[in-house]
Formats: C-alpha cells, structure tokens, sequence
C-alpha cells in the first residue's frame, strides 16, 4: 500500500501457509521509501538491509525484544534515572518521563553467504511514548535519525499503519475478500483479483470525487466511501457499458439468468429435484 497514492502500489499472491516475514524482498527499490512495519516482519535482518539499502522504516518493538540502551538522544530535565547501559525492559517500568528516545545495540546472524554466516552488532533508535489514557509506553524502532522526525512524529507516523488494516476490513465488509467458498485454486485467485481491482476502481472514483469537493476531502472516508461505492456500483457497471456501445437490454438480461442462475455443481444433490420441472 502506498501511503502517497492512496492505493494498492503492487499485489502479489501467497500460499496463507506462507510466513509473511518470507513474503519481503528488500533491495534498491526501498531506497527513500518509509516502510511502517507490522510485527510479522519484525527482523533485525530485515531493518539491517532497509537501512543498507537506504530505505527507512518504524516498527512497533516486539515483546520479547530486549536491546540494550547506548545512548540518549533526548535528555530529561530534572532528577531522572540513568538508562545508559541497561536493558530497555529494565528501564521502561521505572520511567515518570513521557517520551524515551535513545539509541539501542542489538546482535542478529546475517544470512548465510558462501556458506559463512556472520553475527552482526547494529545500532537502532527506540522511541518510546507515553499513553496518558492508559499508562503505557507504546515502543518503536526505526532508522530514521532524530534531526529528520522526532520521537512524537516516530509515533504519529506508525499510526498510519491502521490504514493497512481498514484497506483489509475494506476488502472483506464490503468487496466481498471473505466470501471465497471454493478450494479452486484458479477461482480463488480470480474472485481475490476481483476484490483487489473492485478497490483500486473504487479508489480512483473516490480521488475524483475528492477532486471535485477539495474542501471536504478529509470526510470521505474510506470505508463510509466503500459502502457507498458498493451499493451503487451496478449503475456505475451500467454507465461504463454504455459508454462502450453494451446496453442492458431485456436479451442481455435473459442471458444472465439464463447462465448466471444455474448451479454449476452438476453432481450435488438437491432437496427439491424431481419435484421441479
């Protein structure tokens, strides 16, 4: 997803048994682009080659990482305990500050090459903030050096990362991603083609639309937009047909019922045959 566009940026299809962090293939094509990362491809690995590459990224820290704190990037004012040295999950439980930024050493194996594999020392910037409403810090990692974002553009950057998420809520409320009921693999793949292309059609009327009411832009919402586009989409269907010397006439129409309307599952037994005729 491209949070520029707006839109689908490129679709690649998995097996679901797949691991998501083996669906990422990073290389000079991540330069200059900011990649808001989901735990599933959470890799010292990974944010080692977006960096090598000079790409950037934010991550949410996963759970059980522990890395140790080098240095400060931002000072406290007042009598605040030394963090210096110590492990981040040692320090986050006795922080009274509402932003922690420093920078942390972390060790992963590279992969192998030539048969060798290397351990490898890196330095990343932790960023943590506070939630007033709950207590919490909410912990990221990223690349991106302190003099370009601070720590509270780190975190509200990582919020549009829920974009993700709604594009997924999009695709199953109202594109119909989750009512796929076949183990057909090429008509798996074609009714998850239909999806994605129904959302990209749908994207680009909503940047005209947008276009056309530039001072209310911000209130058409993605998945309010959707419904809307979903339950007019047959006249939109209708207009581009036309357009295109195709009219829905009564004949088109028989046509559909005619082949649309029958089950294609010749051998499945029916409760009323034999009493239709």
């Amino acid at each position: 997803m491209s949070a520029v566009a707006d839109g689908v940026k490129s679709v690649k299809l998995f097996p679901e048994r797949t691991s998501e962090v083996k669906t990422l293939r990073i290389g000079p094509w991540v330069k200059d682009r900011i990649f808001l990362i989901d735990l599933g491809f959470f890799k010292y690995g990974i944010f080692d080659r977006i960096d090598k590459y000079h790409g950037s990224f934010v991550s949410r820290l996963k759970s059980n990482a522990n890395p140790t704190i080098v240095t400060l990037n931002q000072k406290c004012r007042g009598n605040s305990i030394s963090v210096e040295g110590k492990k981040l999950k040692d320090v986050l439980p006795h922080l009274k500050r509402g932003i922690l930024d420093v920078m942390v050493e972390v060790k992963f194996k590279r992969r192998k090459y030539r048969g060798k594999q290397t351990t490898v020392t890196k330095l990343f910037r932790v960023v943590a903030v506070l939630n007033k409403e709950t207590g919490d810090y909410h912990v990221y990692m990223t690349n991106i050096p302190v003099e370009r974002m601070s720590a509270e553009d780190i975190a509200s950057l990582y919020g549009a990362r829920w974009e993700i998420e709604m594009v997924f809520k999009e695709l199953k409320s109202y594109y119909r991603m989750d009512q796929i009921n076949s183990k057909n693999t090429d008509i798996i793949k074609s009714l998850v083609w239909v999806s994605i292309l129904t959302l990209m059609c749908s994207r680009r009327v909503l940047q005209l639309i947008r276009n056309v009411n530039p001072e209310k832009a911000n209130r058409y919402t993605h998945l309010r937009w959707a419904k809307v586009f979903g339950e007019n989409a047959h006249q939109l269907l209708k207009e581009v047909l036309e357009s295109m010397g195709m009219h829905l006439d009564m004949l088109v129409l028989y046509d559909v019922y005619l082949n649309h309307g029958c089950d294609p599952n010749i051998k499945r037994e029916r409760l009323m045959e034999g009493w239709v005729a």
